[in-house]
């Protein structure tokens, strides 16, 4: 039996195209400070909206829990510095749509004061995974590598699942985008820890860090840390530079040859994928007691005199990062979150930064072109050579613009990982990305709708069941009071017609005489 080295498989499609790395990769140019006023969306991941905990006029220290998810899929918000709540309401925020949404306005009192934090639990290895993954939670931890699934739910598979490999995504696949490779290289020692955390809570038996090979500063910084450490089961594998390799899927399959399957997680085959940076939290979250404020966020393009990466406390404008690296040069032409390939040009710049933020590009006319004008399909099939989820983009287009969902579900629509490949490659200039993101919204708002309906349906027909029943009781009632009084006439031998005449008569009887005595006593 052929045993392969993990990194010697490959995935279908992907391309290759300028990464652009080369203006920010390994220039940290400080934390950005802290403004007056911080916007703080209550929707910074995939999940539930989290609950604000507190009120307009109320203090807060810095790491205080000031929005809660009482659903499992959901994460915690916390205060990134100290000050006061000024107001809770509707405002912009960093979304496709263009907006609002709500927001805990908190205005900044200078001091930057720590409220009271949860033990640091160095001994995490004597406790049991349900305890760190509620620290987990607690600190409000999604993956940083853009998606913001909660992190205390992906690293729950189940009883029924058996982990065998955690896999730490360092590939950074995105052009423009350096943050995690600056982490990486700086701070390899506190993603290690967070591995060990992480091994644990999984309990996995091996560890695969998968990092493109354009990044060979991180790959040495990496590997140096795990040998230092007492990780024995932990490689760091150098993998090819394609777009999209950090996608989780093609991750997985070319560092240890499994398949996500269709409608599938990565759990179901034995392994758990997770980003550099949200295993450098994990690390913050347990052997520290802090919870999530702040990341690495990389501002990048020829749109702005200094490229390079900042921290950013959750909840700073744009503007105030934009400024902090010396402003808009005067080649700005597009305001992109996120990369050229899977980001979203934003409008304004008056929105916060959210754990979802890997990067600010401010790009050049000629960094990012209008788009053409979409011509008519070809049918030359380059879309599917690239596809690398291996679908059909061709046909998804055609259902996709004729609203045709269930066709689309048919080929497979939510395997589309919106890469952006097949608009990279499509000679047509068609938005292909665009197209699959309508149907997706429109399948997910039919569903709501459908759900709807069903809820509504069953309260109907629970409300019917219970008039029902209510009517029977009413009916079963009159008809023991029935029974009981022909039993009572039975036993007294007695008609019950003539008994109940003669009560009646009786009773107006003793009314006339009650009102033949009065008329005596008050002539």
């Amino acid at each position: 039996m052929i045993t392969r080295k993990p990194g010697s498989w490959d995935f279908h499609g992907g391309i290759h195209r300028p990464d652009m790395k080369a203006m920010s990769a390994g220039r940290f140019l400080g934390k950005v400070p802290l403004p007056e006023r911080l916007v703080i969306p209550l929707q910074q991941h995939i999940g539930t909206m989290a609950e604000p905990l507190v009120k307009a006029g109320e203090k807060v220290l810095k790491g205080q829990t000031i929005a809660r998810v009482t659903e499992y899929i959901g994460a915690s918000i916390h205060a990134p510095t100290s000050g006061t709540v000024v107001e809770i309401s509707e405002q912009p925020v960093p979304h496709p749509s263009g907006l609002a949404s709500t927001c805990i306005v908190l205005e900044a009192d200078g001091r930057d004061e720590w409220g009271e934090l949860p033990e640091p639990l160095p001994w995490f290895e004597e406790l049991d995974s349900s305890v760190l993954r509620e620290r987990i939670r607690w600190a409000g931890i999604v993956g940083l590598g853009g998606a913001a699934f909660p992190t205390s739910v992906k690293v729950n598979p189940g009883p029924d699942r058996h982990i065998d490999t955690l896999v730490i995504n360092g590939a950074e696949c995105e052009p423009y985008i350096t943050c995690d490779d600056l982490l990486m290289r700086n701070q390899a020692d506190r993603i290690v820890e967070g591995i060990r955390v992480l091994m644990h809570v999984v309990d996995a038996g091996e560890c695969l860090i998968g990092i493109e090979d354009n990044k060979p500063e991180a790959i040495a910084a990496m590997r140096k840390a795990v040998a230092e450490s007492d990780l024995d089961t932990t490689r760091v594998i150098s993998v090819p530079t394609r777009y999209p390799m950090g996608g989780e899927k093609q991750l997985i399959k070319v560092l240890t040859g499994k398949e996500v399957p269709s409608h599938g997680i990565p759990a179901e085959i034995g392994v758990i994928c997770l980003n550099v940076a949200t295993t450098a939290a994990v690390t913050d979250a347990v052997m520290a007691g802090r919870p999530l404020l702040s990341r690495l966020v990389t501002v990048t393009g020829e749109g702005v005199k200094q490229a390079g990466n900042v921290e950013v406390p959750y909840g700073v404008l744009m503007s105030h990062v934009i400024e902090h690296v010396g402003g808009y040069s005067d080649k700005a032409y597009k305001f992109i979150l996120g990369g050229p390939m899977m980001g979203f040009t934003l409008q304004d710049d008056e929105v916060p930064v959210t754990k979802g933020t890997n990067c600010l590009l401010v790009a050049s006319r000629e960094e990012a072109p209008d788009p053409d004008h979409a011509l008519p399909c070809i049918r030359c099939g380059k879309c599917a050579e690239v596809c690398p989820a291996q679908l059909l983009p061709q046909q998804l287009y055609w259902y996709s613009r004729s609203k045709d969902l269930e066709k689309t579900q048919e080929y497979n629509l939510f395997d589309c990982i919106e890469c952006g490949c097949c608009s990279w490659v499509c000679p047509s200039h068609i938005p292909l990305v665009q197209y699959y993101r309508f149907a997706k919204t429109e399948t997910w708002a039919q569903e709501k709708e459908k759900q709807a309906a069903e809820e509504a349906r069953r309260r109907h027909e629970a409300r019917v069941e219970r008039l029902e029943r209510l009517e029977r009781e009413r009916k079963e009632r009159l008809r023991k009071k029935k029974d009981a009084l022909h039993k009572k006439t039975a036993d007294s031998g007695t008609d019950p017609k003539k008994a109940a005449i003669e009560a009646a008569m009786k009773r107006v009887a003793e009314k006339k005489k009650a009102q033949a005595e009065e008329q005596k006593e008050n002539p």
